[in-house]
């Protein structure tokens, strides 16, 4: 198959597809650019130079073609936007500002394939490409049907594939059908359909169809990469004659699927200092985004006593390795760290055979590899086809050690073998496996006893489960069985959730944002599609259905519903009271606190809290705690006494929340960064704020911290700085 592709895409913009139809709150226009984005955006996230495309606009006021140029008639209104080329984020930037509704309904459709397939032979000459055609349009202009068969013919003699998709076309397939069609839009449907059906190589369908299918992720097809080519030996063929030695070669079966990273920018402005760590890279083509990329740079110095400012340059070959040794550094030479390294030899040899049956497959490492004899040589196709049949007839699967190329570090391979009588294909699958240092034992304990520090073992606790739970628990697990819920075409039961359904959100969800945010800067993102959803919550029917068995294992679990969040920990109109009705205090002869000393300032302060009966008091509480704090910081001796301060504060804020008066600590703490800042506490106590303050997260409470707080994220975030 061609690794060139050459795409045209024809986009109807005539001034019935600025209207809006069929319930949508969008126009025909943006609901058929949903589709054609997507597909663009795609082509430029790939970044290759051999995936080309073109963009030709029907409906246009102005005509801009070739065919035009030359004299032909019937191609009015028809404008090249984009000749065919590699597209990049320029090319999304200018075709935002063409493609926009014109006022003209004067141009053909099948014209504009005619103008599309001229661009592409032109473009592609007899080189081998993937050519395609794809038209968005709503069938509202006149078509002129005269020279169906003619196009028909040239499409399939250039092996070009035709890919109609109309809006609201009708598709009894997908189960779509326009109500209230115009007999025009009709006309015109039927008529693109029949040149769809005249290519030997062409697509029908409707908008709302290729709509939805958006949000099904796509899949990166793993190109055959040849990783190994090489003997397969069982013992040592230079030195015993009995000896195995299969020549075959490694390709990749599974790769693993990584998520886009992203690269570190920097505004692009006119007049950018050098930093000492960083620089502009002016080779690094940004596509005009407004930003440059960014070089690392790093410099080392060196204590030196005769150098200017007491240290020097040094040039990074001039520094060794070193590793720290208790508190002592052992340096590290090139010439060191080579002992430390394993001299290996390109190699792939079996250790030894297990039964397949103790194999277990959680200590599979990685990705999966598969190994098929040297093309073109039947005497290792014979041996590796008797090695993976007798290992299928004795159950058992192979251990191999590998080495990429000399040098690589070794891996061990467990093989398993694949018959052809199983699916046609044969040849030997091979995943990583631990190393004894790969694996972690822990010690848990056990799930059905408690064992007393005397040695006794309990059966029956509090911790341990009942037999009703345990009943209870395996009549749910049973109840929520999702291997046979789901119902094939015939109506049998089949996997719920099988393993090509299962994609990746993260990887899916964020190249879904990079698209919507390249084709619209400043739009919001939509939210991520249901597909990618679907498994992160029970089905509701299995709900339903397990509804009873639910319920009972809620009662034998004897679980029960959380209480809402209280306001506060308590009222403050009323102080917790005994049930005894008693006076606890005064029984033990303790009076309430009214007073907060330096020395004890904590307990008494939550004292003081735990005895107010009214808001005054806790003022009162609040002012004294500020006031201590301010003391110990304008009494400091340089930074000694800021962290008490520090502690203090913090209590006072967590209690302040607790009792749901956030304003009191965010007003005292306003007031405390006036203070420090214009050294009103005995000189410059900046440090208190920045380290303390700042550095130890007791800035502003925020609305997320306090429901009744009236400070928002960034409000206390500029406090902050």
């Amino acid at each position: 198959m061609a690794d060139k592709e050459a795409t045209v895409y024809i986009i109807d913009l005539g001034e019935s597809m600025a209207d809006c139809h069929n319930g949508r709150d969008e126009s025909d226009l943006d609901f058929g650019m949903r589709y054609v984005w997507d597909k663009i955006s795609t082509t430029v996230a790939a970044n290759r130079k051999t995936w080309t495309l073109g963009v030709v606009g029907l409906n246009t006021e102005e005509t801009n073609n070739a065919q035009d140029r030359e004299g032909l008639e019937g191609y009015d209104h028809i404008s090249v936007l984009q000749e065919i080329g590699p597209a990049s984020m320029s090319t999304l930037r200018d075709l935002r500002s063409l493609i926009q509704p014109s006022r003209s309904n004067g141009g053909d459709a099948i014209s504009a394939v005619v103008v599309a397939l001229s661009m592409i032979e032109e473009f592609t000459k007899k080189l081998k490409y993937n050519r395609r055609i794809i038209l968005v349009t709503n069938a509202e202009s006149p078509i002129d049907d005269e020279s169906l068969e003619d196009v028909a013919s040239r499409l399939n003699e250039s092996n070009i594939e035709l890919v109609v998709i109309g809006i609201d076309f009708d598709d009894p397939e997908y189960g779509f059908k326009e109500e209230d069609k115009s007999r025009a839009k009709a006309a015109n449907e039927k008529t693109l359909r029949k040149l769809v059906d005249q290519c030997s190589n062409g697509v029908f369908g409707t908008m709302a169809q290729a709509v939805e299918e958006l949000a099904i992720p796509r899949i990166k097809p793993v190109r055959p990469f040849k990783a190994y080519d090489g003997p397969l030996t069982l013992g040592d063929p230079s030195k015993y004659e009995s000896a195995l030695s299969i020549h075959v070669e490694r390709y990749f079966k599974t790769k693993r699927a990584m998520a886009p990273a992203a690269s570190t920018v920097v505004v692009n402005a006119e007049r950018v200092g050098p930093s000492q760590t960083q620089a502009l890279d002016e080779d690094i083509e940004m596509g005009g985004t407004g930003f440059s990329g960014v070089k690392q740079m790093r410099t080392y110095r060196v204590n030196d006593p005769d150098a200017p400012g007491g240290k020097r340059d040094v040039e990074f070959e001039d520094l060794a390795k070193g590793y720290q040794y208790g508190r002592t550094v052992v340096p590290f030479s090139e010439s060191d760290l080579s002992v430390t390294k394993l001299e290996t030899k390109k190699s792939f040899t079996i250790l030894g055979f297990v039964p397949s049956r103790s194999y277990n497959f959680f200590l599979n490492m990685g990705e999966t590899g598969v190994i098929v004899a040297q093309k073109h040589n039947e005497q290792a196709e014979l041996g590796l086809s008797a090695l993976i049949h007798t290992l299928h007839e004795l159950e058992s699967y192979a251990v191999a050690r590998y080495v990429q190329k000399d040098g690589a570090q070794p891996q061990i391979f467990m093989l398993k073998p694949n018959p052809a009588l199983e699916d046609e294909f044969e040849c030997l699958y091979d995943v990583p496996l631990p190393f004894a240092e790969d694996v972690r034992s822990y010690q848990f304990p056990p799930l059905d006893k408690v064992l007393t520090v005397t040695g006794n073992v309990i059966k029956e606790h509090r911790l341990l489960p009942s037999e009703d739970l345990k009943q209870a628990m395996s009549d749910f697990v049973d109840a929520m069985d999702l291997s046979g819920f789901e119902v094939d075409d015939e109506g049998n039961p089949t996997e719920y959730a099988s393993i090509d359904e299962l994609y990746n959100p993260i990887i899916h969800r964020l190249n879904q944002a990079i698209r919507a945010r390249a084709v619209n800067p400043d739009g919001p993102i939509e939210s991520p599609a249901e597909i990618l959803l679907r498994f992160s919550k029970p089905p509701e029917k299995l709900i339903k259905k397990a509804k009873s068995e639910i319920e009972a294992l809620a009662d034998a679990a004897e679980i029960k519903k959380v209480p809402a969040k209280a306001q506060g920990r308590r009222g403050r109109k009323e102080p917790v009271k005994p049930l005894s009705g008693l006076d606890i205090d005064a029984l033990l002869g303790e009076s309430k606190r009214t007073t907060i000393s330096l020395e004890n300032a904590i307990p008494e302060f939550k004292q003081m809290l735990a005895t107010a009966a009214d808001d005054a008091t806790v003022e009162n509480a609040a002012k004294q705690m500020g006031d201590i704090v301010r003391k110990l910081v304008r009494d400091s001796f340089a930074d000694l006494s800021y962290a008490r301060a520090a502690e203090n504060l913090r209590v006072m804020r967590e209690e302040l929340i607790s009792l749901e008066v956030p304003a009191l600590y965010n007003k005292f703490l306003t007031g405390l960064k006036k203070s420090i800042l214009s050294g009103e506490l005995n000189g410059d106590r900046r440090e208190m704020w920045f380290k303390h303050v700042v550095g130890g997260h007791l800035g502003l409470i925020t609305q997320d911290e306090s429901e009744v707080s009236e400070v928002t994220a960034d409000e206390a975030k500029a406090v902050s700085l």
